[in-house]
């Protein structure tokens, strides 16, 4: 049962990152293809948290929270320069 529901939610997340990759491409404005990018972080740590529970192993976890970190970080740094044109001032 456990199997088939993870099988499931896989698909649902390789269909999301499809649909963000969509998004980014066409976004219609610069903030929209950040979201989507920003989105497809989080969707990128769903899919690692949901393959470490597929595997029974806690390294996935860690390397969920690098890419949880560096996609907050990036996402700031991103809308900063966005706004001020520069990152340090």
């Amino acid at each position: 049962m456990l199997e088939t529901v993870i099988l499931i939610v896989f698909a649902m997340i390789g269909v999301s990152l499809l649909l963000n990759l969509w998004r980014l491409v066409k976004g219609p404005s610069v903030p929209d293809r950040i979201l989507a990018l920003d989105t497809m972080y989080i969707n990128s740590i769903a899919l690692i948290i949901l393959y470490g529970l597929s595997m029974g192993t806690e390294l996935y976890f860690e390397a969920a929270l690098l890419i949880a970190m560096l996609g907050f970080v990036s996402t700031v740094a991103i809308c900063k320069y966005l706004l001020r044109g520069d990152i340090i001032e």
